[in-house]
C-alpha cells in the first residue's frame, strides 16, 4: 500500500500541492473552517498535469489532506 492510499484509508482526503504564501493561507483557512490538516512532501508521481517548476524546487511544495475533526 501507498502512503497516499494509507492516509486515503485513514479518513485524509488530498486537495492540492502549494508552496508559501498560499500554502500557509490554505492551512489556516482549512483549520479555520474545522478540519484537521496533514501537510505531505511533493512527490511529482502523486500530481496530475504538469509539474516541471515543482520538481525543479520540489522541497518549496507541500500536499494538503484535510479530514473532519473526530
Amino acid at each position: 500500500m501507498t502512503p497516499e492510499e494509507t492516509l486515503v484509508r485513514e479518513g485524509w482526503e488530498k486537495q492540492a500541492t502549494y508552496d508559501d504564501p498560499r500554502l500557509s493561507e490554505m492551512v489556516e483557512m482549512y483549520r479555520q473552517i474545522g478540519f484537521e490538516v496533514h501537510l505531505e512532501p511533493f512527490k511529482a508521481e502523486n500530481e496530475n498535469g504538469c509539474t516541471g517548476c515543482m520538481q525543479s524546487t520540489p522541497d518549496l511544495y507541500k500536499t494538503i489532506y484535510t479530514r473532519k475533526k473526530i
